[in-house]
């Protein structure tokens, strides 16, 4: 919430990263938001009816895909300004907006799927509601590999994919300049592909072997699958903190939106005058050293 009001405050001086570090955090807050519905279903099971269930499910899978669809058009952004040294869309604010309309029109239509098949219903075999795809034990096999295989291709492989290419080259041209500032930055690069990886791969992996199991690919035994359902659980709370750490690596590690957080806090009268004097005092002294630490 803080970054989006940071970036809002902006108006007319916003470049196409503060548009496309606005998106993402909105896709990390809209998502975070879905959370505690899901942590009541884990404890009470379902109690929200049929209708929250598709909304919610279709909410959290739409800010899935816009999040990781985001992060590879921040990468592919640095790219062309630091390796292409162009800014074609950077300064044509238009087409940044509709690159951004288009992540969210791909990850609505991605989200779909999900949103017609889930229902709340009772199963048989035991009490409560659950919110889940409604379908046949043999269709609903077919169904899980199927939404899982787009979910590792495009949630974790193709950004990954974009991410290191992007970085690895703008990498190779910081290290090859003559920046004295080029080893920071790149510690800043090697911190947004690793808390991607870190984040994300072991969840990835274990669904991916859930996955085979299901399909028959894996032999399946009772003590396999229990460790297998507690590695899931723990892997995917690793993932969702992704959109907790997403504010600090694109946000707050960079010298420009603290300038620009202060600002905007003394604009509406959060601050002082003379805080915010103290805190660009500081910022002076410390200049040499921080102000390479810009969004990427």
């Amino acid at each position: 919430m803080l970054v989006i009001y940071v970036v809002c405050s902006l108006k007319s001086r916003r470049t196409s990263t503060d548009m496309y570090l606005m998106h993402l955090s909105l896709a990390d807050l809209l998502f975070s938001l879905t959370l505690p519905f899901w942590a009541v279903f884990v404890h009470s099971g379902w109690i929200f009816g049929t209708f929250l269930c598709k909304l919610l499910s279709g909410l959290q899978e739409a800010t899935f895909y816009s999040g990781v669809l985001v992060l590879a058009c921040i990468s592919v952004d640095r790219y062309l300004a630091i390796v292409k040294a162009t800014q074609v869309i950077s300064r044509k604010r238009h087409l940044v907006g509709v690159v951004c309309g288009g992540v969210w029109l791909v990850a609505g239509l991605l989200s779909l799927p999900v949103v017609v098949q889930r229902e709340a219903f009772q199963p048989g075999n035991q009490e409560g509601f659950v919110c889940h795809e409604k379908l046949t034990a043999e269709l609903m096999g077919e169904w899980r590999v199927g939404v899982r295989v787009l979910r590792h291709a495009i949630g974790f492989f193709l950004p990954l994919v974009i991410m290191v290419f992007c970085y690895g080259c703008i990498g190779a041209t910081i290290f090859h300049g003559r920046s004295t500032q080029k080893h920071k930055a790149m510690r800043v690069i090697l911190w947004v592909v690793l808390a991607f990886v870190v984040c994300w791969l072991p969840n990835n992996v274990t669904v991916l072997t859930d996955t085979l199991m299901r399909g028959g690919v894996v032999k399946e035994t009772c003590p396999f699958r229990n460790q297998l359902d507690l590695a899931l659980s723990v892997t995917q709370v690793l993932a969702f903190l992704h959109c907790a750490v997403n504010p600090i690596l694109y946000a707050f590690i960079g010298q420009k939106f603290r300038n620009q957080l202060f600002t905007a806090l003394f604009r509406h009268g959060l601050i002082s005058k003379k805080a915010l004097s103290n805190y660009r005092q500081g910022s002076l002294h410390s200049s040499n050293s921080r102000n390479t630490s810009v969004t990427l």
